[in-house]
């Protein structure tokens, strides 16, 4: 056989182990949360909206300074 190429019959031939223990898995039921998030950002939305403002502003100049 020349290089990269291959006998089919090896391709049929080839023994997997399936079998797969119970125990070994990982139970994902087993952290099961329930209950809610809030968060307090201690900020107006108008106070966020203008920090980013300012934020992209110090990029551009800095872009510009470059």
């Amino acid at each position: 056989m020349g290089f990269g190429s291959y006998d089919e019959s090896e391709q049929e031939n080839q023994n997997f182990d399936t079998d797969f223990d119970d125990d070994e898995g990982h139970d994902t039921a087993e952290n099961v949360h329930s209950g809610s998030v809030d968060f307090d950002i201690g900020a107006s939305n108008d106070e966020l909206l203008d920090r980013l403002q300012e934020m992209k502003a110090d990029d551009e100049a800095e872009a510009a300074e470059e």
